[in-house]
This record gives C-alpha cells, sequence and structure tokens, in this order.
C-alpha cells in the first residue's frame, strides 16, 4: 500500500474512532483543535490524492455535491409500524394479553418514542453502504449521501460485520431554536417543530445543507443480519441494543427492562414528567416483548407486530399569562386578535403568542388581558388557548373589545356576515404586505426567501407596491439593502423569475380570491384552460365546477370584473409569465374521491401527498364535512380527527394510501 494511501486510512480510522467518543459516547479522549488539526490534514491529502479518498471518509461529514433527485431503495425487511393506545386501560390491556400468550414472567422494553424520521441502515463488512428513509415501509428513498452528514452515525464499524438496523432520525432542540432564530432573522419563515425539520433537513438534495443542520438518531431495532463474527445474534432486544452501543451506535437512552403494568405505568408517567427536559422531542413511550422467543410466538398482526404498541401522550397543557391582545390585519382585511403570553415550553418551542380567532372566540372563552389561561398546540403545531383560569383573578384584568378603526390605515372597520371584523380600504398597507405574502407562499408563486420581513423591507423602501411589481426587481435594486448582500440579491431575483412557470392554478390561488382555495384554483384552472378564459366566465359556468358553491362563484366573477384583476392580469403577462394550460390528472385510481390530510405523515409531506393524490384523479379539502371521503391521518392529528369519527368519515393512514395508488 502507498504510504501516502496509509498515512490518510489511519487518519480516517483515528477521526471515526475519536468522533465515536465525542457523539456517541460522550467522552472526548483530544481536544477539540486537534481534531480539527487531524480533520484538515485528510482534507488537504484527499485534495491532493483524489485516487485515495474513500466515500465513508469523515470528511463525508461536511456533505458532498448536490443531487438531482432521490432515487428509490427497496427495504428487503419490511419497516413496520406500531400499534397506538392512548390510555392507561388500552396499555393495561396489551401488558394482561401479552402476559396470557407470552407468561406471567415476560419481560417488556420500555423506551422513548422518539419524535423523528424514521431510517434503514444498511453495513457491508463493517462499511455503511446505504441510508433509506422508510417510505411506505417497502420502498423509501436513498439518501446515503445525507446520511454521511449525521455524526453520531458510524461510517465504518470496528468489526467487518453485515446487517441492517433501524434508527430515528431527530434534531436536538438545541439545534431546532438555534435554526429558526437564524431564520427569523433573515425574514424567513419559521419551521413547525423539530420532527417536520429534521424530516425536511433529511430529504435536501444538496448534502451541505443537511451537514449544517446537525442531526442526530438513535438506533432502535436490529432489521436483519448478524451482530458477531459466527454468524449469531442475542436473544434479546435490550442485548441486541447493548451489542450495538458497542458497535458504536448510539442507541436508545432511557429505556428499562420491567415487567408488569404497574413497573409499565410508573415508567410511562415517569417518562411523562421528564419529556420536558429532554434534549429531543419524545411524543410516547414504546413498550416491547424483550425476548425475541416470545416475539415469535405472539406473532404479526395484519399491518403491525402483536408484541409491541406505542403509548401516545395528550397535548401537552401548561399555564401562561395574557400579558397583552394585539390585532394582526390579514390580505383581505380581517382583523385577528393575537394572545401576547409569558414565556412557555410546548411541544418542542418556546411559545409567546396564540391566535384568539374572533371577537366571539374571546368573548365565549371568557378571556381577559391579565388572565391565567392554559395553552395548547392544536396537532403539535399551532398554540392556542384552551380556556382562561377565572378563579386565579386578582381583580386588575381587563376585558377585550376589537377596535373600531383598522390598526394598519385608521379607517373604521365593519362586523361581516362571517363574525370577521374587516378593514376595508383597499391601500391598507398591512392588507397589501399580507397579498404579496400569500402570492410568493409555497403553495402559490412559491418564490424562496420572499418571506414577512423581506416583503416589509421591499415596500418601506419603495421597491415594490404590489405583487406584479417583484417582476421588475434587478439585483442592484436590492443589493444595497439592509440584509442583502450580492448573493442574496441573485437569489431573490432568480427565485422570482422561476415562479414565473408556476402554472395557472397556482396564479390563481396566489391572486388570493376570497374562499379560493388550493383544491378550488386548480379546479377552476382546469375548467378554464387560461388566464384570459377566467374574465369571460359566467356565474353559471363556475358554479358548474365540482369545487365551486354559490358564494365562490360570486366572489370570482365580482374579482374578475374589477380594473385592478384587469390590470394586474396585463402587467403579469407582459412581466413575462406563462400561464399554460393546466394538465390533466395522469392516473384515474382516485377520480371522484375527496381526501383532508391531518397530523404528520410518516415518510412524505403534506404537500406532496396532494400531488399524489392529485396525479390519479383525486381532490384534497381542507376541511373535513359529509362530502369527505377519507381522511388520511399522520401522527399528532388535531380536531379534523374528531371530526371525521363524528361524521363516520373512513380514517386511512400513509400505508393504507399508498396501496390505493399502486
Amino acid at each position: 500500500m502507498d504510504v501516502i494511501q496509509k498515512k490518510m486510512r489511519d487518519l480516517a480510522k483515528k477521526l471515526e474512532y475519536h468522533a465515536r467518543l465525542y457523539y456517541v459516547y460522550d467522552r472526548p479522549e483530544i481536544s477539540d483543535f486537534a481534531y480539527d488539526e487531524m480533520f484538515e490534514e485528510l482534507k488537504r491529502l484527499e485534495e491532493e490524492y483524489p485516487q485515495y479518498k474513500d466515500k465513508n471518509s469523515p470528511t463525508a461529514r461536511v456533505g458532498g455535491a448536490a443531487l438531482d433527485k432521490f432515487r428509490p431503495a427497496e427495504h428487503r425487511v419490511r419497516l413496520g409500524s406500531l400499534t397506538d393506545v392512548f390510555s392507561y386501560d388500552e396499555l393495561r390491556a396489551f401488558v394482561e394479553k401479552a402476559e396470557r400468550e407470552a407468561g406471567k414472567d415476560a419481560y417488556f422494553s420500555a423506551e422513548p418514542k422518539i419524535d423523528g424520521l424514521s431510517l434503514a441502515l444498511t453495513y457491508e463488512r463493517g462499511e455503511l453502504v446505504r441510508g433509506a428513509t422508510r417510505g411506505d415501509g417497502n420502498v423509501g428513498e436513498d439518501v446515503t449521501e445525507n446520511v454521511r452528514t449525521i455524526r453520531s452515525v458510524p461510517l465504518t464499524l470496528p468489526e467487518p460485520l453485515s446487517f441492517v438496523v433501524r434508527g430515528e432520525v431527530f434534531m436536538p432542540r438545541a439545534v431546532f431554536e438555534k435554526l429558526n432564530a437564524e431564520r427569523e432573522k433573515k425574514g424567513e419563515a419559521l419551521m413547525a417543530n423539530p420532527r417536520n425539520a429534521a424530516a425536511g433537513s433529511l430529504r435536501q438534495l444538496d448534502p451541505k445543507i443537511t451537514a449544517k443542520r446537525e442531526l442526530d438518531l438513535f438506533v432502535f431495532n436490529l432489521q436483519e443480519g448478524s451482530l458477531y463474527a459466527d454468524g449469531s445474534v442475542p436473544d434479546s432486544h435490550t442485548a441486541i441494543l447493548d451489542r450495538l452501543s458497542e458497535l458504536g451506535f448510539r442507541v436508545l437512552e432511557g429505556r428499562e427492562r420491567i415487567r408488569g403494568f404497574e413497573n409499565v405505568r410508573r415508567y410511562v408517567e415517569t417518562l411523562g414528567e421528564r419529556r420536558p427536559s429532554l434534549s429531543y422531542d419524545t411524543d410516547g413511550a414504546v413498550l416491547k416483548l424483550d425476548s425475541l422467543l416470545l416475539r415469535r410466538r405472539m406473532g404479526e398482526g395484519t399491518s403491525t407486530p402483536n408484541w409491541a404498541v406505542a403509548f401516545k401522550y395528550p397535548p401537552e397543557e401548561k399555564e401562561a399569562t395574557l400579558l397583552d391582545i394585539t390585532v394582526a390585519v390579514g390580505r383581505t382585511g380581517v382583523l385577528t386578535p393575537n394572545a401576547v403570553l409569558t414565556p412557555v415550553r410546548l411541544a418542542g418551542t418556546t411559545v409567546t403568542r396564540a391566535t384568539l380567532h374572533n371577537a366571539d372566540f374571546i368573548a365565549e372563552k371568557d378571556v381577559r388581558v391579565g388572565d391565567t389561561v392554559i395553552v395548547r398546540k392544536a396537532g403539535e403545531i399551532i398554540p392556542e388557548i384552551v380556556r382562561s383560569l377565572p378563579e386565579k383573578r386578582t381583580g386588575g384584568e381587563t376585558p377585550y373589545t376589537m377596535p373600531a378603526v383598522c390598526p394598519s390605515c385608521g379607517e373604521p372597520v365593519f362586523r361581516d356576515e362571517e363574525a370577521a371584523v374587516r378593514c376595508k380600504n383597499p391601500d391598507c398597507p398591512a392588507q397589501r404586505a399580507r397579498q404579496i405574502e400569500h402570492f410568493a407562499s409555497k403553495d402559490a408563486m412559491d418564490i424562496e426567501g420572499l418571506g414577512p420581513r423581506v416583503v416589509e423591507l421591499l415596500l418601506a423602501e419603495g421597491k415594490i407596491r404590489d405583487a406584479a411589481d417583484l417582476y421588475l426587481l434587478r439585483e442592484e435594486d436590492l443589493a444595497d439593502l439592509p440584509g442583502f448582500g450580492k448573493k442574496s440579491a441573485e437569489n431573490l431575483v432568480a427565485a422570482v423569475a422561476r415562479s414565473k412557470g408556476a402554472g395557472l392554478e397556482r396564479l390563481l390561488y396566489a391572486f388570493g380570491v376570497r374562499q379560493v382555495g388550493e383544491v378550488a384554483a386548480a379546479a377552476v384552472a382546469r375548467k378554464a384552460g387560461s388566464l384570459e378564459r377566467l374574465f369571460t366566465m359566467t356565474r353559471e359556468e363556475f358554479c358548474e365546477i365540482a369545487d365551486v358553491g354559490g358564494i365562490t362563484a360570486d366572489n370570482l366573477v365580482s374579482y374578475f370584473a374589477t380594473d385592478h384583476a384587469r390590470a394586474r392580469a396585463d402587467r403579469l403577462s407582459a412581466y413575462g409569465l406563462y400561464t399554460l394550460p393546466v394538465a390533466q390528472p395522469a392516473g384515474e385510481k382516485l377520480a371522484g374521491l375527496t381526501f383532508v390530510i391531518t397530523g404528520t405523515l410518516p415518510s412524505m409531506s403534506r404537500d406532496e401527498a396532494k400531488k399524489r393524490i392529485a396525479a390519479e384523479g383525486g381532490k384534497v379539502s381542507s376541511s373535513v364535512s359529509r362530502k369527505t371521503d377519507y381522511l388520511l391521518c399522520g401522527s399528532d392529528a388535531g380536531s379534523k380527527l374528531t371530526e371525521a369519527t363524528r361524521l363516520g368519515v373512513p380514517v386511512i393512514d400513509e400505508e393504507k394510501l399508498l396501496e390505493m395508488l399502486r
């Protein structure tokens, strides 16, 4: 072996060893400076002698070249899910059934349920060869290049073993808060929670971006293969995780091997109390039979194993003081009151604000400034006030009254038939800003980098007056603005240019016509076929469209009859927007079916699920009604699940949707 090649291999082994001590076992033996010196030396040698660079070199931790797309990755052993239970009665029933079938002395492995993204890691002869997302359990996405950037994932093993392990990728809370602070400073939309942030980070096409997100991983299962040179596997789950820890994996912490329902209940309650202090998010506790022999005796159900369940904690609720009520003006002029709260930690983020919806909500809940209130996150995402606590009032609390004039423009406001207080001034600055933000939003024209702060800045500096002005922006218009440089100016102008081909359905949604959501916009665009045709369609023609009712039709006719709409359309066409006729669905497997989506799906975003449903002729609505055919339900489902149950709407999971699509 060449001297240089041997030196590079020795450096790589040392770096991997010290990285394992630091990121997995938390007992470093050398200083950060010494590690960085070795790392830079290896990096320099790889640049000089690229023929000797190994794909699992520690330098892969910083990310390589960007990918065009992810390849499908078929799992040899299915990555299944667990049955969820929500009460101690259900948990007791599982334990007693297991004890009847496996014996009274059966031990369980009790573990925290990490709120992240499931991943399968494949090793061959001690080398990481593939990292794949769960997908539908049978086929996921090959995200190997991104997985190599996760510092707690061993790139090489101390022994030349071949096996597949399953783990959960997550974003530590401290990293999530730092990332959101940076995004807020740049005027970008904040990430909803660490779970969504982890999923989005792992699925970046550019591994360098993933590397910056500082993801972590706990391994919780051996899928297949052997853990010893003689081909053997330990006979219990606990022993398997202990062995994986010896091999350099970060395994689930805080797990216990216990028996009997009372011990199980104690573990679940104790973990529930510890959740806020953990460095990562956990949304439940997992209970599994520890013995592999007893697992085989209990067997598998149709889609989940009989030997394990996941206990899901109810939404976390905490007390906070309502310090003030402020009012935000939306793009349609609606005044929305918002509660300003003392900071409270909920579902992975610090909450200081919560929506109060409207004046009727405030009156119904009897919420007053100065009240102690109970706060939670609806669906683990949106902060909401559950109730006030009148028994804690001291007499200094103040009932709230909605303002008589718009806080943005000072014009009188009016209460309409929808119980909304609305400003009707078309030149209201707040409405103009919100309209531009909506126009640029992900589901509309999808102009990356044009968040609320950037919009406010462009309006304040006189660079734009409405959304159409975005297409006149040049790099030199932006480069001297606060927070902008040459690169950020280039990126924004390029994002605006890309949006010109967004298509008619996105453009129609971007216009912000009242009561025209994504589903209705897509249906209307398919019917119209062109932007020009929208100006001549009658109320009757709009009403012929399945997703358009009488009120929505009236709103569309009224909008396209205005001089403002005509002028905006003419300007956008002149600036190069091309609104081609909308393509019809490629398939018909879901034709005529209406879906509503709630919760977090295991392997795809809601946007991706919408696209896949639409591609097969289905529709996605924003609210559950008797016309809903299916509720597609992920984890942390909110009120839509309750409403679907009340109405008798069938509830399906991602696995069932993928089965329907197949």
